[in-house]
């Protein structure tokens, strides 16, 4: 609920602070008092377009703050689906608008900077305010689908269906998805046949290309290879050879090795090592000198194989260390050609099963929406009556839609409609009844709708317009029912709804030496009394006047009490 609202600089507004209370809050004052400045303001705290005739004249920049609390979980998750994260723990939610004379205006959420869109989508879930602003959410057709589910009771039938329409739809796209695999693959069937036969026959390894590289590097550089292993083998065998040496070395020490306690120990092993591994050398040059391939007809042989598969990968757009998958890939396509006709009657089973699914929810829901839609008229139109519209004739119908628009929220289009006068063709709210007939319109709506669509604030300027005596009387009783289930303030000129308020605030224009203020008083209960009576004679409040107005508040006590 609304827990305060600043303004600075708002029209006639220099500075205001209100502080609000639960229940019916009533905002009373002469015509042209600023009682829609109040609105204006709260307005741009809740993100609706800002207007730079809203700044105060003479003054750079304008300010609306807003304090609600407290804060459910939808509205934070509003907030995380746009990236931020207010601590809302201690003083709720506070949004922020700041209008400058060039037109521009920011705005914050708990002092973080947030988009004019968020803070309108989190306004919206705070507060409503009809009577004032076009886009009144319950004129919106969009939502009425909602608001009779709401109604209705029906959220677990929705969700329902709003599953199942999500299986089927991805049954759907599984159907798509191996009709234009099978299609690609019976287009390209030649193609992938010949490049299979291709691969097949080529056969790559992975791995292939280092080898190949490597063996021809090898096989080129022969002559070289041959001729260096050669001398090596040369050095290694000059006189008697570097093993004999090594071994007769070994001898000449290991014979004085007892004669000087082994101090030629170390030098003996060392040799030892020396000899094993010059033997194991000659070993692996003997080994490298059979291995040597000099025949050039291999080395071309090598170099075919190479280049070909370089070649291949190149016409594939692959590496040659890829060959080998694509192989597979090409292979499995293959396949596929022959399978995919059997997967696709399959899947597409699989999609009319879903869709029968789908169908029977979606029937199940449009019966019972048909029934809430029913208990919605019957119970709107009795609010009517009293507000003196019972002329007016309130319509939920739930119509059918075309396959081709069926969506998560089942098979029907519902809409609000209202026929002012008997015979009359109903149309939406918003074209066909008049500015004074909307409020109470919303009024009636919202008073049956209070549980069903929850919105914590609820804001209706002047819905007393053109009406009084028991009219007026039957409009405060809703407002104060409704207040009841939610936050309710209510601009009005009516005596009858300004008795029935728990809190009331008079609204005046001062003139000053310079410059003209607006200015808001909560008022106690003489000065009610006494607001009331000028409501009741106008000009000059009379001793008549004031005992009427002690008579509307005291009939109010009376019914609170009883």
């Amino acid at each position: 609920m609304l827990r305060s609202l600043s303004i600075r600089n708002v029209v006639l507004i220099e500075k205001l602070d209100l502080d609000f209370e639960s229940g019916l809050s009533v905002l009373t004052g002469e015509t042209g008092a600023g009682k829609s400045i109040l609105l204006d303001s709260l307005g741009l705290a809740l993100g609706v377009r800002a207007d730079t005739s809203l700044l105060r004249q003479g003054t750079e920049q304008a300010s609306v703050t807003a304090a609600f609390d407290p804060v459910d979980s939808q509205i934070i998750d509003v907030l995380a689906h746009h990236g931020i994260t207010p601590d809302v723990s201690d003083d709720g939610l506070i949004l922020k608008r700041m209008l400058g004379k060039d037109g521009r205006s920011r705005a914050f959420i708990n002092g973080e900077p947030a988009g004019i869109g968020v803070l309108r989508s989190v306004g919206d879930k705070l507060a409503e305010i009809h009577g004032q602003f076009e886009n009144q959410r319950l004129l919106n057709s969009a939502a009425h689908i909602g608001l009779l589910d709401a109604y209705g009771g029906l959220g677990a039938s929705v969700n329902q269906v709003s599953d199942l329409w999500t299986g089927w739809r991805n049954r759907i796209a599984a159907v798509a998805d191996a009709e234009a695999a099978y299609e690609k693959a019976r287009i390209e069937e030649d193609f992938l046949r010949h490049a299979v036969d291709e691969l097949t026959e080529m056969s790559p390894q992975p791995g292939e290309e280092n080898e190949l590289a490597e063996t021809r590097s090898f096989m080129m550089n022969g002559e070289k290879i041959a001729e260096g292993m050669a001398g090596a083998v040369k050095e290694l065998a000059h006189g008697r050879g570097v093993e004999n040496s090594l071994q007769s070395a070994t001898k000449h020490l290991t014979r004085l090795a007892e004669k000087i306690d082994g101090r030629f120990e170390p030098v003996i092993a060392a040799l030892d090592r020396a000899s094993a591994e010059v033997s194991e050398a000659q070993s692996e040059l003997q080994r490298l000198q059979a291995d040597l391939d000099l025949d050039p007809a291999n080395l071309e042989r090598t170099e075919e194989r190479l280049f070909a598969l370089r070649a291949l990968a190149r016409k594939h757009g692959v590496d040659v260390d890829g060959l080998a998958e694509l192989l597979d890939e090409f292979t499995h396509n293959l396949e596929s050609i022959s399978t995919g006709a059997k997967n696709i009657e399959h899947l597409q089973g699989l999609a009319t099963e879903a869709r029968n699914q789908y169908v029977g929810a979606a029937k199940k829901l449009s019966s019972a929406r048909e029934e809430s839609a029913g208990g919605l008229q019957a119970a709107v139109n009795k609010e009517l009556k009293p507000l003196k519209l019972g002329a007016a004739d309130f319509r939920v119908p739930v119509e059918l839609l075309d396959e081709n628009e069926w969506n998560a929220h089942g098979m029907d289009h519902v809409r609000f409609l209202v026929a002012t006068n008997p015979g009359s063709t109903p149309g939406p709210i918003g074209k066909v009844a008049s500015g004074g007939e909307m409020a109470r319109f919303m009024l009636a709506l919202k008073v049956v709708l209070a549980k069903a669509d929850p919105v914590p604030t609820i804001i209706f300027d002047e819905v007393d317009s053109g009406i009084g005596g028991a009219t007026a009387a039957a409009v405060g009783e809703r407002l104060a029912a409704l207040a009841e289930d939610v936050q309710v303030l209510v601009v009005t000129h009516s005596p009858q709804v300004a008795s029935m308020g728990t809190n009331h605030w008079r609204v005046s224009k001062l003139a000053g030496d310079s410059r003209v203020e607006t200015t808001v008083k909560g008022l106690n209960k003489q000065e009610r009394e006494e607001e009331v009576a000028r409501m009741l004679a106008g000009a000059e409040v009379t001793d008549e006047a004031r005992a009427a107005a002690s008579r509307l508040l005291s009939s109010r006590a009376q019914g609170d009490a009883a």
